[in-house]
Parts: C-alpha cells; sequence; structure tokens
C-alpha cells in the first residue's frame, strides 16, 4: 500500500511540473494601484491554467509602453487615454477594452493659500504628463476661467506628486486613491477643488483605466490574447463574488494596506462611489458596443467611440498628437470580442 501510494505520489508531482512547464508565458504590467490588481487574483487562483502570468510593477506606463513596442511585454493595465497617441505616433499598442471608470477616485488638491484657479496662474501643477490626470486638470481649469497655457504643468507620478504638494513645489495636484487621501492627511489646510464623484464624469466615463495588448502579441497569439482577457474578467467575478479575500489578494500583490485597497474599490464587489466602478465582461462590452443593453448610472452604450473623440480633441489642444484619427487605428476589439 505505501508502494502504491508512493507511485501515485510520483505520478501527481510529475503531471503537476509537466503541466507549469508546458503553460505559455505572458508578460504583463501595472502600476501601483488597485484598480489594476485584478491580474494578481487571476495568477493566484490559477484562473487561467495553460499561462504563466508573469506580473511586473512599472510605475511609468510610458516605459510599459516601451517594452511593448520593442516585444519585451505583451499586456498592460494603464489609464484610457494612451490609444489615440499611439495611432498617432505609429507605437504598436492597441487598447482592447476599457475597464472601469473612476467615480470619485480622482481629486484635484490645491496647496494651502491657494483658493481658486485663478490662484494657479503662473504656477505649477502636477499631473501625469499624456494621462488623464492632465486632462482632468485640463477641463477643471478651463471650466474656471484658466487656460491650460496659463499655469505649468509638471510631470509627476503620484507618490513624487504627493511629496512636491507637501513640499511646496507645486501649487496643485490631480490624485487618485490612496495617494490623494495621503495628500490631504499630510497637508490638513489643503482643499479639494473637484472630484470625479461629482455630475458629468461617471455618465462620460472620461476618467477610466483600460487594457492594452502589442501589436505582435495580438497578430501573433490571438487565441493567448483572447485567454488572457478571461483571465483578468474571471478575476473580476471572483471579487464580486469574494470581495475581502479579493482584496487581500490585491493588497498583498501591491504591498498596500487592505484599507487603500478598500479606498478604490469599495468592501462589497458592487459600483463604489468615492472608488471606482469595475466593469465586468458584460458592461466592457456595452461599453465597447459589442453587446446590446444598458449599463447602470447613464454610461450610454458604446460610449467607447464619444471617449476616443473627446481624448483627442484633448491631446490635440496639449500638441502631443498631430492629426485626429480613426478609433479602429488605436483599439483592438478582437480579443473581447471571442470571448464573447
Amino acid at each position: 500500500m505505501n508502494w502504491l501510494i508512493r507511485c501515485l505520489s510520483v505520478l501527481l508531482l510529475t503531471a503537476l511540473s509537466t503541466s507549469a512547464l508546458s503553460a505559455e508565458k505572458v508578460r504583463l504590467s501595472l502600476f501601483s494601484w488597485p484598480g489594476y490588481g485584478f491580474w494578481f487574483i487571476a495568477q493566484e487562483k490559477n484562473l487561467a491554467p495553460d499561462l504563466d502570468l508573469e506580473i511586473a510593477i512599472i510605475e511609468d506606463p510610458y516605459e510599459s509602453f516601451g517594452l511593448m513596442s520593442a516585444d519585451a511585454l505583451d499586456v498592460t493595465s494603464s489609464t484610457a487615454e494612451y490609444a489615440p497617441i499611439a495611432a498617432d505616433k505609429g507605437v504598436p499598442v492597441k487598447m482592447v477594452t476599457y475597464t472601469n471608470p473612476s467615480y470619485g477616485t480622482d481629486k484635484i488638491v490645491l496647496a494651502p493659500g491657494i483658493e481658486t484657479a485663478e490662484d494657479l496662474k503662473g504656477k505649477s501643477v502636477a499631473v501625469l504628463e499624456g494621462g488623464l490626470t492632465q486632462i482632468f486638470m485640463g477641463k477643471w481649469l478651463e471650466a474656471n476661467g484658466v487656460g491650460i497655457n496659463e499655469v505649468q504643468f509638471t510631470n509627476l507620478i503620484m507618490d513624487d506628486a504627493v511629496g512636491a504638494l507637501v513640499g511646496g513645489n507645486v501649487a496643485a495636484a490631480e490624485f487618485w486613491e490612496p495617494f490623494g487621501s495621503q495628500a490631504l492627511a499630510a497637508l490638513p489646510d489643503a482643499t479639494v477643488a473637484a472630484t470625479s464623484e461629482e455630475p458629468g464624469w461617471i455618465e462620460t466615463a472620461l476618467l477610466g483605466d483600460a487594457m492594452y495588448m502589442s501589436d505582435a502579441f495580438l497578430s501573433e497569439k490571438p487565441e493567448t490574447a483572447a485567454k488572457v482577457m478571461q483571465a483578468y474578467f474571471d478575476a473580476v467575478d471572483f471579487w464580486k463574488a469574494n470581495p475581502t479575500e479579493a482584496n487581500q489578494i490585491i493588497a498583498k500583490g501591491l504591498n498596500f494596506p487592505v484599507a487603500d485597497v478598500e479606498k478604490v474599490l469599495g468592501t462589497n464587489g458592487e459600483i463604489y462611489k468615492g472608488g471606482i466602478w469595475i466593469f465586468d465582461k458584460a458592461e466592457a462590452a456595452k461599453y465597447m458596443g459589442l453587446m446590446p443593453g444598458e449599463l447602470p448610472l447613464g454610461l450610454p452604450n458604446g460610449q467607447i467611440t464619444n471617449h476616443w473623440e473627446t481624448i483627442t480633441d484633448w491631446w490635440l489642444k496639449f500638441g502631443l498628437v498631430d492629426d485626429r484619427h480613426p478609433m479602429e487605428s488605436g483599439i483592438d476589439m478582437a480579443p473581447l470580442k471571442t470571448i464573447l
């Protein structure tokens, strides 16, 4: 009997080892933010057994896009504004799906002594240039009578932006959680000038996140690309059903306190006002115009088309693109169509 048990154990270990060795490697990246942490769930829960998800944390999204161009990275999660830039500059990267709109996690914070947009004229404001934070700041400035050429945009990632605001090097900054709360805790006299919880933002989903894949990955491994996307949405489903455990997995993957993850995702697996709204596969398909039906909170079906045009308008205004391009030049919906 002991001999039989030992033989079965050896056979089982051999099978597991063979499976692990045969799993196809997929190179993923994200920057340190809970909204991208679903990849850690897919990895830990082995939601794609035939894929080896190799996850790297890269804080500068443009570094990830550069690695994708060099065929050193397959997939990245980042904010949903890069596709028009990639199309204009000939970067071999495509958005493949929108993943979540901001519903309060983004905020513009003014340094102590700054009370209005007018007070920012001639001063530095911290944003991630070429990112949605720059567009949010630009829209807020213009809505309050200040042109984008009347302030100095300072390009900083979130950690550095907190330090710059606290240190008095910038007069305002755009943050997403948990960095906005960190800045406010460090500067009790700072004020919040605008948040993505206000009317007009969730209905357009202008501020939000997306998944990107390299052209090489999409063209050479279309079946794998679809499997990767399915693994992501399976992780979302796991989070919806098991939010406490899932948030702990994300916190461990990011080396964040669980409380910071909850500031972004909430605690019950549902749409979180004050944080973000995580799309499941059907919601993403409706947003991308691939499936009929209504979305909650007044968000139109097929809103990606308007999103593309609005982002392009702003990149033309900021001088980050030279021309307007058709949406199909920067977005590839083939993986999402496949898994539907």
